[in-house]
């Protein structure tokens, strides 16, 4: 089974290279901001009684590129011509995804917001310790023997954050068809309290990394805001203030990562709610803690990682009342954010109220299965509305944290 996978690690670069790598940079955003001129020039005109212009396409962006290269911009020659190359395919994709409903417009890409980024093709290759890129040559790597060395290679994106440059290699591959691992479906409920809690009693706990260093990171903002606008101590402030935001995101992403990947390998049905960050993030109180536990970013992993490992995915109806229901009776009860353990009037039942969703959860597996039987087709994996469960009115606000 071929599939495409990127890896990415941090690079060891040479005060030369990381010159040239802001050059690439500063050329990738060049080229996408001129083409995203000339886009918007071609609409406006197109607004006019005047005969109709074509909306110019990243090959004919690329190709008016090279001409001005003997003009005005024969400092492109420095670079090498897939960064601003790239660069505007990412353009012609922003757009594709704007006008399909899938992204918002795309914006002007600044050169103090945001981070420096670009895109080379071509002759990528890893020997060893090294990584070696189009018109920079070697460049040291701070991890040795993680990058593939046979895989076939399709790009290497070189991106800026907090100061350190990484390389992300995008890689297609073949792995081996896995068998699925042996056990019994499991429900898996999200929560803030705890990251996840499984069906089976495991507990795997929330990191809550921006909590944690919330006072730090007021404290480097107020840093920030008192030095004076374009000197050099704010720089350095914001500099530290970018390290203390990078190590927020990786301390997340390395708990999301263990946690789904522990998931994928051990749990043949995996059984979540089809949750909508978006929505749930109304519940203002609680958006911030809701943000930092990355619900959406972990099913997410969980959905390519189960394709990897042989394991299954199914995403319960987010109006499966997994909360309110007793998973010993079946019986309903209202349950609010404050109670944390679930009580039923009607057998007696005493649970935590995350465990018992689990458990709840782990029902929608069975039933799929039995649809499954009963209907003799592929309906292992069901999206939005699940028949084989009960529906109930919507909740406004977050029901299952």
């Amino acid at each position: 089974m071929k599939v495409q996978r990127a890896y990415r690690t941090e690079l060891d670069p040479t005060n030369v290279q990381r010159t040239a790598f802001r050059q690439h940079a500063g050329c990738a955003r060049y080229a996408y901001n001129f083409g995203l001129q000339r886009k918007e020039e071609a609409w406006w005109m197109n607004q006019l009684p005047v005969p109709r212009i074509k909306t110019p396409t990243a090959i004919d962006l690329h190709r008016e590129t090279n001409v001005r290269k003997r003009t005005d911009l024969g400092w492109m020659y420095e670079s090498s011509k897939c960064a601003p190359q790239e660069a505007l395919r990412d353009l012609d994709r922003a757009y594709t995804n704007f006008f399909e409903g899938r992204a918002k417009y795309p914006r002007f890409h600044s050169r103090h917001a945001g981070r420096s980024s670009f895109r080379l093709t071509g002759t990528v290759a890893v020997e060893g310790g090294h990584v070696t890129l189009p018109r920079i040559g070697r460049v040291k790597l701070k991890e040795r023997g993680y990058l593939p060395m046979t895989a076939h290679l399709r790009s290497a994106t070189v991106s800026e954050r907090a100061g350190r440059w990484y390389v992300s290699l995008s890689v297609e591959e073949e792995r081996p068809p896995t068998l699925p691992p042996m056990g019994e479906a499991v429900g898996v409920d999200l929560g803030i309290h705890a990251l996840a809690i499984v069906s089976d009693g495991t507990v795997i706990p929330n990191p809550r990394a921006l909590r944690v260093r919330q006072r730090k990171l007021q404290h480097l903002e107020r840093e920030v805001s008192r030095k004076k606008k374009g000197s050099h101590n704010r720089e350095k402030a914001k500099r530290r203030l970018s390290r203390c935001h990078a190590k927020v995101a990786d301390l997340r992403k390395d708990a999301l990562h263990q946690a789904t990947t522990m998931l994928a390998r051990t749990k043949p049905v995996i059984v979540v709610e089809g949750l909508r960050p978006a929505n749930m993030l109304r519940n203002h109180p609680l958006a911030r803690s809701l943000s930092d536990a990355s619900f959406g970013e972990f099913v997410r992993q969980l959905d390519y990682k189960c394709g990897w490992y042989g394991s299954h995915l199914v995403k319960a109806d987010p109006f499966y009342p997994s909360t309110k229901r007793c998973s010993s009776c079946g019986g309903m009860k209202e349950m609010p954010l404050s109670e944390r353990t679930y009580s039923c009037p009607s057998c007696g039942l005493v649970m935590d109220r995350d465990l018992n969703a689990a458990r709840n959860l782990a029902r929608v597996a069975a039933s799929s299965a039995e649809t499954e039987n009963a209907c003799g087709g592929e309906r292992f994996m069901p999206q939005g509305r699940c028949s084989s469960v009960n529906q109930e009115p919507s909740i406004v606000g977050v029901t299952n944290v």
